[in-house]
């Protein structure tokens, strides 16, 4: 198939999307695993609105297969329905215990310190994102903020150390793709079977469907905006990119993450995300406590 036979088709989608995902560098077209017309217009047309090669081809093979499920390719129509993408149909077969499709203002925080303050700020949903090489300090950490987190109502994620979270009884655990990839069938069948809660971080379609395919209880979309807390593989998403993402995770619940401040609030929350997690917009604040009703504040709308 030539390029002049995909042009039109192409320059159709990047006419009608264009707005919402302005701001990207295009992307080297990859190569094509299909013929068909529709695939391969997508394809260049994502590349060319910024999408990287592993998302272009998510999207490609999404828009074939709502083209093939509608009757007809439709430029105008951004594939949004989870069948499309291969996600799992609802009740799905695979998934871990459920958490509130809310979870509302989701604190990232340093230590045990930080989980017990802002649990008792009345944070909904916290997460301890603890570094250390040392298991016993880590186990410490650990217990120490499930222990923080008694009767005050706040939601534990313990990002990474999965083993000692389910040791100390905190109720969930916090994954990045990195890591969900590097656990064999039975850790993770043991993961499940613990019934402790799973959040996966994503960066875009591919690892939206990787994420999908365990069934985790919810979904963090980011980095939303630049940020400086870690070097980032891919480039900040953007609320259009996170506004797509969010009305295909539909059956998920969602966090947005990375870089949000206070003032970006109102247009994250208007994607229909229902929860945002920060971490320099508290631990930063002059009054994190202050801060921290602020920003509850703002989730209410």
């Amino acid at each position: 198939m030539g390029n002049h036979d995909t042009e039109p088709m192409a320059q159709a989608i990047v006419a009608c999307h264009a707005s919402t995902f302005a701001g990207f560098e295009p992307q080297p077209v990859p190569e094509a695993a299909s013929q068909d017309a529709a695939y391969a217009a997508v394809l260049q047309a994502c590349s060319q609105l910024g999408f990287i090669a592993a998302d272009a081809r998510c999207l490609a093979s999404a828009w074939q297969a709502q083209t093939l499920r509608s009757g007809s390719f439709d430029a105008a129509l951004w594939p949004s329905a989870p069948q499309d993408f291969g996600l799992q149909p609802v009740p799905r077969a695979r998934t871990f215990a459920p958490c509130p499709q809310q979870l509302g203002l989701y604190a990232v925080l340093p230590d045990a310190v930080w989980v017990g303050r802002m649990a008792r700020a009345g944070v909904p949903t916290v997460q301890l994102r603890f570094k250390s090489t040392d298991a016993k300090a880590v186990a410490r950490e650990i217990a120490a903020s499930v222990a923080a987190v008694q009767g005050t109502g706040a939601l534990l994620f313990i990002n990474d150390h999965w083993q000692a979270a389910i040791d100390a009884g905190a109720y969930g655990v916090h994954l990045g793709q990195e890591d969900l990839d590097a656990l064999r069938p039975d850790e993770l069948d043991a993961l499940r079977a613990s019934g402790v809660r799973l959040g996966v971080s994503t960066h875009g379609y591919a690892e939206m469907v990787r994420a999908d395919a365990v069934g985790p209880s919810y979904i963090a979309m980011g980095a939303v905006f630049p940020t400086t807390l870690k070097k980032m593989a891919t480039a900040p998403q953007g609320v259009g990119r996170l506004g797509v993402y969010a009305r295909l995770l539909r059956d998920y619940p969602q966090v947005a993450i990375g870089g949000i401040g206070a003032e970006q609030f109102a247009d994250v929350l208007a994607t229909g995300v229902g929860s945002i997690a920060v971490v320099r917009a508290l631990v930063n604040a002059a009054d994190p406590e202050a801060q921290a009703s602020a920003l509850m504040a703002l989730m209410q709308g």
